[in-house]
């Protein structure tokens, strides 16, 4: 069970992280955080936590089978 919350948790935070680190750059408009420097810099960080999130997830699942 704590592979598939580890796998859910990473790719929601890859999800939310590359489209903070967009509104950031001010690619996607509309948003009060386009042009924000500081989400051009949270964002990415938020993808690589969700990285490691993803391989502890794939991780934990291949040692249970």
């Amino acid at each position: 069970m704590r592979g598939w919350f580890r796998l859910a948790l990473g790719l929601l935070a890859v999800a939310l992280g590359a489209l903070w680190t967009v509104q950031g750059l001010g690619y996607a408009g509309d948003s009060a955080m386009t042009g924000q420097r500081i989400w051009a810099i949270v964002g990415p960080v938020v993808v690589l936590i969700g990285l490691v999130a993803l391989y502890y997830g794939i991780r934990a699942r291949r040692r249970r089978t």
